[in-house]
């Protein structure tokens, strides 16, 4: 039984991996902003025999990352943490048409506490039960975080993601001769409150491969930005 951290988790691909990693039966520490108003989370908890709890966490709060990471997870080590929680950011209008005001840059700076600075705080915060568990850190990035992307906008995402895929590699990097796996992965074009009900895969699809690549990292593939079906993903 693996010790699994994962953020964001009370919808969409959080969720979705937390039903993954309750079902394989691991110890699952779920951390969302608002516990309080997760009903399908606690629903998950309540049926799982205490493999399943239920933490705050606000990802844009340094101090708070902190502190509750101390609170959900103690000494315990840490097999498998999955940084997912994500929000939009700062994106009305186009440059070319319509220009930011303040209120879309403060969003600009969430979003990058939420998914640039967030993920790699958490990370320094569990540092020594990944090490006690030569663990595995994965963040979910997107595939708007590539130069290979071919479109415009969706400026404040994309460089949050492109920000943290660089972070994830210097951590792989830094962490290797600790025994600790870091990567980032694209979960796929998911049928989220993001993706919307078009999208290609539903969040179950993606967060069964997530865990499948999650199972095949190592420290020999450590530091790479892959795809949800296991493919490195170009950036």
């Amino acid at each position: 039984m693996a010790n699994v951290v994962i953020t964001g988790a009370n919808r969409g691909i959080g969720l979705a991996l937390v039903r993954e990693y309750v079902a394989a039966g691991d110890r699952v520490y779920a951390l969302c902003r608002v516990p309080a108003q997760a009903a399908e989370l606690a629903m998950l908890a309540e049926q799982s025999g205490g493999r399943l709890t239920l933490h705050a966490l606000d990802m844009a709060s340094g101090a708070g990352v902190a502190a509750a990471a101390r609170a959900a997870v103690g000494e315990a080590p840490v097999d498998v943490l999955l940084n997912v929680a994500g929000v939009l950011g700062g994106e009305t209008g186009a440059v070319t048409s319509t220009r930011f005001d303040e209120d879309d840059f403060a969003d600009w700076h969430h979003a990058f506490e939420v998914m640039t600075v967030g993920p790699f705080r958490l990370i320094q915060a569990l540092l020594p039960n990944l090490i006690a568990a030569r663990g595995k850190a994965m963040t979910v990035s997107s595939q708007l975080a590539a130069s290979t992307w071919p479109f415009g906008g969706m400026y404040a995402y994309g460089a949050t993601k492109a920000g943290v895929n660089r972070v994830m590699m210097s951590l792989a990097i830094d962490l290797r001769d600790q025994g600790v796996c870091v990567a980032s992965i694209h979960p796929g074009y998911v049928q989220t409150d993001m993706g919307g009900p078009t999208a290609d895969i539903t969040p179950q699809k993606s967060a069964a491969g997530i865990r499948s690549v999650v199972e095949q990292l190592a420290l020999d593939n450590s530091g790479n930005f892959f795809k949800w079906n296991g493919e490195l993903h170009p950036w």
